[in-house]
């Protein structure tokens, strides 16, 4: 199988998704200390195979999930009988969210013909970037003002303003160049764009910084595991109490000092050219001293969970970070991959997850597409397990259809999954070893931007 991730783009996903399954999927599979309480489906204009569900976002009652034709908002203020409070229609690729207030910030990583919700594909270069909506009534989001960035907007991370910046929120923009290059995105692009928004003048907004990340040049790629050169970051994550940011970059990862928000500085990078394909994504421990990478081997598509694969690649690596200050490095302690073997037709790889605030422990909630959702412990980072786990199977026995768990987050006692094909599940977890996160609740949680742990 060859060993180049694939770009997200509605090309590729049409490609990947023209026929669907004709017999359902099968029962799910999960452990004994899992509950499967409730699914939404997607529905019209957001139910197509080819306009999966994204990211995931909260703010008190309520969830928002990014869609390739807009985005969902859910009342989930009874987890069990979880409900659609509204669906905006706004195509384009990815629609991954942020949160902050009443404001509702959506990532465009897709040349369009305009900013507008009624824009088109616009394959040779047009409008990518942040669109920014007004969520003061969850029922009736209402469409603020859009900003453009270079090579638009593949995630987005927000950092909470303070001192000299309070009243405002800084989105950092991640996105990367591979394959043509178009108007507004051209090499070398080594650099994200910083946003700031005031909250109470979000027609303000307005870029702030572009600071270059890879002066010296990336990851070149060819190498190893590693097939594209580092041209930007997948995404980045916040933990504004340590002052820290964790970058998965394409062919690098990346600590960062944010003291100063428009000027984030690189403290140490690391790569892994035996292992990792396209680092896609980080996340902290509770305490702030140890990040998972995840490799997206294959971008999502491929069936990397296999025998042939490994137990290695298409996985999370678990780095600790050592000494103080500039000095401190990333230091490589150990893998974890789900422990299940998915089939030929089910597309599974390490992506997107949150920790659960748990007294004493490191234990992450993750999503593996079609290898459905795994929680699992890695207080001992040299030897990472599973836990627990909730498994569809294959959306077909016969085709290799994009599917399965996009993300998967725990907020405030149950864990939400946004299922690229199958809209929103809600879980619950009876473990004794996570009784404790129920202690915390959060007002507004998004995952990229982590709370300090309470425990740590």
């Amino acid at each position: 199988m060859s060993r180049k991730p694939i770009a997200l783009s509605a090309a590729v996903l049409l490609a990947l998704t023209t026929a669907m399954a004709t017999a359902p999927p099968e029962p799910p599979s999960m452990s004994a200390n899992i509950r499967h309480l409730a699914n939404v489906p997607k529905q019209p204009p957001f139910d197509g195979m080819s306009t999966p569900t994204t990211d995931l976002a909260f703010t008190g009652r309520h969830a928002i999930a990014g869609n390739f034709a807009g985005f969902t908002v859910y009342d989930i203020g009874d987890p069990r009988r979880p409900k659609t409070a509204a669906r905006v229609l706004c195509p384009g690729a990815q629609n991954d969210v942020s949160v902050s207030g009443s404001l509702l910030f959506l990532s465009t990583d897709e040349p369009r013909s305009d900013d507008s919700c009624a824009s088109t594909p616009s394959p040779a270069g047009g409008w990518e970037g942040i669109k920014i909506f007004d969520m003061g009534d969850p029922a009736n989001p209402r469409y603020v003002r859009s900003i453009a960035t270079p090579c638009g907007s593949h995630t987005n991370t927000l950092v909470p303003g303070r001192g000299r910046h309070r009243g405002s929120v800084f989105l950092y923009v991640s996105s990367y160049l591979i394959g043509q290059e178009t108007s507004g995105c051209a090499a070398p692009h080594d650099k994200i764009s910083i946003i700031e928004v005031p909250l109470g003048r979000p027609e303000q907004a307005a870029i702030v910084a572009e600071p270059v990340l890879f002066p010296d040049g990336g990851n070149p790629g060819g190498t190893g595991s590693t097939w594209y050169p580092t041209t930007g970051c997948h995404d980045l994550t916040a933990y504004p109490a340590k002052n820290l940011m964790a970058g998965a970059c394409m062919g690098d990862g990346l600590l960062m000092d944010i003291a100063d928000p428009l000027r984030p500085r690189v403290i140490t990078r690391v790569q892994d050219t035996e292992n990792f394909a396209f680092w896609h994504s980080a996340v902290f421990n509770q305490r702030g001293d140890t990040v998972v990478f995840g490799d997206e081997l294959g971008g999502g598509f491929a069936p990397t969970c296999t025998a042939a694969t490994g137990a290695t690649r298409g996985a999370n690596a678990i780095y600790s970070i050592t000494g103080y200050g500039d000095q401190r490095t990333l230091v490589k302690r150990g893998y974890y991959k789900l422990p299940r073997e998915q089939g030929q037709t089910e597309n599974c790889v390490a992506h997107y997850g949150s920790t659960m605030p748990v007294l004493g422990r490191d234990i992450m909630v993750q999503a593996w597409y079609q290898g459905g959702v795994s929680v699992w412990e890695f207080t001992d980072p040299r030897r990472p397990r599973e836990i627990a786990h909730f498994d569809r199977g294959p959306l077909s026995p016969t085709q290799l259809i994009l599917g399965g768990a996009w993300s998967a987050y725990y907020y405030n006692g149950f864990i939400y999954v946004a299922d690229t094909q199958l809209g929103l599940d809600v879980l619950e977890l009876r473990d004794p070893r996570t009784r404790s996160a129920g202690l915390t609740r959060y007002r507004e949680f998004n995952p990229q931007t982590q709370p300090a742990g309470l425990f740590g």
